[in-house]
C-alpha cells in the first residue's frame, strides 16, 4: 500500500472514499463486515495490491436482504419528489469526491483517469436525470366505454432491485440502475465485479452517508461482494423481482433463464461486437478519429467498442493506410498519465484472450495489419498492457463473429451499394451500438430504416462507442434487449397497474354484458 501511494497517491484516494484495508462483504450501510473469504484487489496499472474485500457469505446475504426488505416498506410511501431530493444529494455528494472516484476507478480497473472522470461524470448526469424523473412518473389516462366511469394507468415501485454490474464500467452502470430505481421507490442491492471490488465499496460508502444525513434506513442502499455464486445468490431470490445484469452474453443467458425460471424480470446489457460502415462519401478524418477511439478506448473493453470496420472497397486502401498511421501515434501506459491513450487490460485473463484472437484470425486467413503483442520492461510490470492490433479479415470468420474485449479491431471490405455493408454489419449474434460515416443523406436514412442497423444504437457521422444519458441504452438479439438510462428506461423498474373508477349507482359489465340479480 505504501509503495503504491508513494507512486499515484492512491493512499489519500481511499482515504477519502473511506475505504479500509479490509473493508466489508455486505453492507446496507458503512462498517458492515463479513465473514466470507477475502477478495484481493490488485491495479492492472501495476500489479500492486490496493486493498481487500471480504465476499459475503449467505447469512450476509440474508441479512441484507432483510434489511432491504424493510427498507423498501419505508422508502417506498416517500413522496417521488422527496425521493428525488435524496439522489439530488448524492449526486452533489459524487461532485465532491469526484475526483478521488475518477482517480480510483482508472487505478483498479485501468481505463485512463479522464475516462474514469468521464464515468463520475455520467453517475452526476443520471441523478440530474433521475432527479427531473422523479415528478414525471406519470401514466395515461384512457375513455371508459361504460358511462360514469374513469379509467387510469399508475405505476408502483417493484420492491427490492438486484443489480449485477461489469468490470469495465465499475460504478456508472450501477448508477444508471440505481438513480432511476430509487427516484421510482425501489431499494437496491448491488453486486459489484469481483474485479473491481473497491469501486463498489467506494460507491457504497458515498450513498450511506447521504442516507445517514436524511435519517433514512439502512437498506435503502445495499452491496454484497463476490464471485459469480453471490450472483447466483441474487438471481434464484423470488424476493427480488428484477434483476439488472450487465456482463458477456454466457453469463447473461445463465442470469435470464435463472429468473425466467421463478417468472422473475431480467435487465440485460450483454456482449457487443460494433461496426463502423465507411462508405465512398465518408470524411476520412472523422472517421480516423471515430474508429481509433472506438477501437482502443478503455483498452477495447467497452461494450460498445468498435471491433468491426467495413469499408467500401473503393476507399479500402486510402482508409486503412490513415487508420494503420493513427495506430503508430498511440501512446500506451499508466493510465493516470493523461498523456498516454491506452492503458492495460483488466487481467491476465483477458491478456489470454487478446493474444488467441490474434492467433485466431490468422488461423481463419487473416492478415495483420498492425501488428499487436504484449509489453514488458518499466512500466508495464503488471504485464496487462498490450499494443492494439489490427487485422484484415471476413465477416464469416468465427473470430470475427465473437466479441473479443480486448483492442483488436477488424478491417472488412465490402462492395457495392451500402444495403451490402449494411448485411455485413447485421450478420453477427449481438446488436448493440452500430454507426456510418457518410456525407451521403441517402445512405444515412438507409442505415437508419426499418431495413437498415439491428442494433439497439445506430449513429451517423460519430462512433459505436460512448453515450449520452438522455437515451435509453441497450441492444438487441444476444444483446440482451434491455434498456437503461434515459427516456422512457425507468418503466422497467416499476409495475403498472390498470385502475377503474365507477362514480355511479349502478354497475354495467363491460361489452355490454347482462347479469341481473
Amino acid at each position: 500500500m505504501e509503495a503504491v501511494a508513494t507512486q499515484f497517491g492512491i493512499e489519500n484516494t481511499l482515504k477519502v472514499l473511506d475505504i479500509k484495508a479490509v473493508n466489508e462483504g455486505a453492507s446496507t450501510g458503512k462498517n458492515n463486515f463479513s465473514e466470507g473469504k477475502l477478495i484481493e484487489s490488485y491495479s492492472p496499472v501495476d500489479g500492486q495490491l490496493i486493498a481487500k474485500v471480504k465476499s459475503a457469505t449467505k447469512s450476509d446475504y440474508n441479512s441484507v436482504i432483510e434489511t432491504a426488505t424493510k427498507a423498501f416498506k419505508t422508502w417506498r410511501t416517500m413522496p417521488a419528489p422527496q425521493r428525488g431530493e435524496i439522489v439530488r444529494q448524492f449526486g452533489n455528494k459524487l461532485r465532491e469526491k469526484k475526483a478521488a472516484l475518477g482517480k480510483l476507478v482508472s487505478y483498479e480497473m485501468g481505463k485512463s483517469y479522464q475516462e474514469g472522470l468521464g464515468e463520475v461524470q455520467e453517475m452526476i448526469d443520471i441523478c440530474d436525470f433521475a432527479v427531473g424523473l422523479s415528478r414525471q412518473l406519470h401514466g395515461l389516462t384512457m375513455h371508459s366505454e361504460r358511462p360514469g366511469h374513469r379509467m387510469y394507468e399508475q405505476y408502483h415501485p417493484l420492491g427490492v432491485v438486484g443489480i449485477i454490474s461489469a468490470f469495465n464500467f465499475p460504478v456508472a452502470v450501477w448508477s444508471w440502475n440505481t438513480a432511476l430505481a430509487w427516484v421510482c421507490g425501489n431499494v437496491c442491492i448491488w453486486k459489484p465485479s469481483e474485479k473491481t471490488p473497491l469501486c463498489g465499496v467506494a460507491c457504497q460508502n458515498i450513498a450511506a452517508e447521504v442516507f445517514a444525513e436524511n435519517n433514512l434506513p439502512e437498506g435503502i442502499s445495499c452491496m454484497v461482494n463476490g464471485n459469480y455464486e453471490v450472483g447466483e445468490f441474487i438471481t434464484k431470490d423470488t424476493r427480488i423481482p428484477l434483476v439488472s445484469a450487465t456482463g458477456s452474453t454466457r453469463m447473461g443467458k445463465i442470469v435470464a433463464q435463472e429468473v425466467a425460471g421463478r417468472l422473475g424480470k431480467s435487465l440485460l446489457e450483454l456482449g457487443g461486437n460494433n461496426a463502423i460502415i465507411v462508405t465512398p462519401d465518408a470524411d476520412i478524418k472523422m472517421t480516423v478519429i471515430g474508429a481509433v477511439f472506438g477501437a482502443v478506448g478503455t483498452a477495447g473493453q467497452r461494450c460498445t467498442s468498435t471491433r468491426r470496420l467495413i469499408i467500401h472497397e473503393s476507399i479500402y486502401d486510402k482508409v486503412k493506410q490513415a487508420i494503420v498511421d493513427a495506430y503508430k501515434q498511440l501512446k500506451i501506459g499508466n493510465p493516470l498519465d493523461e498523456t498516454n491513450h491506452v492503458g492495460p487490460l483488466i487481467d491476465q485473463d483477458a491478456v489470454k484472450m487478446y493474444e488467441k484472437a490474434l492467433e485466431k484470425v490468422v488461423a481463419e486467413g487473416g492478415t495483420i495489419a498492425v501488428e499487436g503483442g504484449v509489453l514488458s520492461g518499466a512500466g508495464y510490470e503488471s504485464g496487462c498492457y498490450v499494443k492494439p492490433a489490427i487485422a484484415e479479415a471476413k465477416n464469416d470468420f468465427e473470430i470475427v463473429q465473437h466479441e473479443t474485449f480486448a483492442p483488436v479491431l477488424y478491417l472488412l471490405k465490402y462492395s457495392g451499394d451500402v444495403e451490402n455493408a449494411i448485411e455485413i454489419q447485421n450478420g453477427v449474434a449481438q446488436g448493440l451500438s452500430s454507426a456510418i460515416m457518410t456525407n451521403n443523406l441517402r445512405e444515412a436514412e438507409r442505415f437508419l430504416s426499418h431495413s437498415g442497423s439491428d442494433c439497439g444504437i445506430a449513429n451517423v457521422n460519430i462512433g459505436t462507442s460512448g453515450a449520452e444519458i438522455g437515451g435509453a441504452f441497450g441492444g438487441e438479439k444476444e444483446t440482451g434487449g434491455g434498456r437503461e438510462s434515459g427516456s422512457d428506461a425507468w418503466k422497467v423498474y416499476m409495475r403498472r397497474q390498470t385502475n377503474t373508477i365507477n362514480y355511479t349507482t349502478e354497475l354495467p359489465l363491460a361489452q355490454g354484458i347482462k347479469f341481473d340479480l
